[in-house]
């Protein structure tokens, strides 16, 4: 595995990883009872807790990108030596 493809997998876990922690721990204005007023979403986050969210994520996605990478370099999973194997 080279450096970009690397770091392509590791960007798609990480994406796939943050919209999978996006909803977990979220109150919207409805659910505590707060009026948002004209022109409000009553399904927006209280408070959303991003960075905590992309710090979370970014060390999720490493743990997830170096069982992949294990899975890929012991050979637990057959990976085509080119694309004319397809």
């Amino acid at each position: 595995m080279g450096v970009t493809t690397a770091i392509a997998i590791y960007l798609i876990i990480w994406w796939v990883v943050l919209f999978t922690i996006l909803p977990i721990g979220v109150i919207s204005h409805a659910e505590a009872g707060i009026d948002k007023g004209d022109g409000g979403d009553p399904g927006a986050p209280v408070d959303p807790k991003l960075k905590k969210k992309f710090i979370t994520t970014t060390w999720v996605s490493a743990i997830v990108f170096v069982i992949v990478y294990l899975v890929i370099r012991l050979g637990l999973v057959p990976m085509p030596s080119s694309a004319a194997n397809f």
